[in-house]
């Protein structure tokens, strides 16, 4: 399984990931049961082309924008994420790190 490898930054709205960014194409076992909104979300994103299959991942089509900074990163991740720890910037800093700074 190749892993996901994503661009985005946070916005007044959420947080939007960027064109070209990609996501995982498995959901995690505990997805559905503990968070279906990931499935519902992804499930959105692959109808309206906004998510394409290609190379073994999902590519993004186009900016996408997510209510929140972990939801952006739970479609990617394919199941829940916190999204405060989960994006980091090119130093490997936590989003969370960057807002307290």
């Amino acid at each position: 399984m190749k892993s996901a490898l994503a661009n985005g930054h946070r916005t007044e709205a959420g947080f939007v990931v960027f064109k070209d960014s990609t996501a995982v194409l498995s959901l995690r076992p505990s997805a559905e049961g503990q968070h279906p909104f990931v499935v519902v979300l992804r499930q959105k994103l692959i109808q309206d082309g906004t998510l394409v299959e290609r190379d073994g991942v999902y590519v993004f089509t186009q900016d996408a924008e997510f209510s929140s900074p972990s939801a952006a990163a739970a479609v990617i991740h394919g199941g829940g994420a916190n999204g405060l720890t989960a994006w980091r910037d090119n130093t490997g800093r936590t989003l969370k790190e960057l807002e307290e700074a």
